[in-house]
């Protein structure tokens, strides 16, 4: 193990010649274990990837933080958000700060739920905060919202115990879809009118980055929303200052 970069450099040396026993994922966070039960945590952010090269490997980017190699491999990490050596109390009390991520089988919906209950912010901002869902980006926020009607600014506590399920269950069969098929596909395809495989890219979502509604045409309202950009269809998902619940 190495880091090319150097910002990883002492942790590299720490496991340099150790087995990488298990790789694990919570939400956004990666968790790599060595043996001696030391864990490497990953965050990629916007930004970071991973690059997979059969040996010999390229030299490395200047911005590699983290090379692994072994079988016949090479793994770089390059752009993460995080990258550190962590105990596994460090890791434990990392994990105990994220809600319920949806793609795994270990997921309890109901932490997400009372976790809603206590928030007094939309539910638009409530579903990318990482203490209520693990792993739900923005795409998939735009695109929940809207297949079940709900405007972003509804306020979190008013989310009925019916639409939450809906909510769960849609991004269980996304987010473990998204895995399978290595890309994200929220519309339908009959709807659309070809099959998954020959989605574009532009046909893949119904409001995130589109100008009109697929559904009824009514444009696209785009705005900030704690930073990131939410897009609403305002007849489909009606505001509820109109009375909307």
């Amino acid at each position: 193990m190495t880091s090319p970069q150097g910002r990883f450099e002492a942790a590299a040396s720490l496991l340099d010649g150790a087995v990488l026993e298990a790789t694990d994922a919570h939400g956004k966070h990666l968790f790599h274990r060595y043996e001696g039960d030391r864990w490497v945590h990953i965050h990629l952010g916007l930004f970071g990837r991973f690059f997979v090269h059969d040996d010999p490997p390229p030299e490395p980017r200047p911005t590699t933080r983290y090379r692994i190699s072994g079988g016949g491999r090479t793994t770089d990490l390059v752009g993460a958000a995080a990258c550190e050596l962590l105990s596994p109390p460090e890791v434990d009390q990392l994990r105990a700060r994220l809600g319920p991520d949806p793609i795994r089988s270990d997921a309890d919906p109901e932490l997400a739920w009372a976790a809603l209950q206590r928030r007094s912010v939309s539910i638009g901002r409530a579903l990318m905060d990482q203490r209520v869902l693990a792993g739900v980006g923005n795409v998939y926020r735009a695109e929940v919202l809207f297949v079940h009607g709900i405007h972003p600014e509804l306020p979190a506590r008013q989310l009925d115990r019916e639409r939450f399920d809906a909510i769960w269950a849609t991004l269980v069969t996304w987010l473990r879809r998204g895995v399978r098929e290595r890309r994200i596909i929220t519309t339908d395809p009959a709807e659309i009118g070809r099959p998954r495989s020959r989605l574009r890219r532009s046909e893949a979502t119904y409001v995130y980055r589109q100008q009109r509604c697929r559904r009824c045409d009514t444009e696209i309202r785009r705005y900030d929303l704690a930073g990131r950009w939410v897009y609403v269809c305002e007849t489909c998902q009606p505001s509820p200052q109109r009375g909307a619940t």
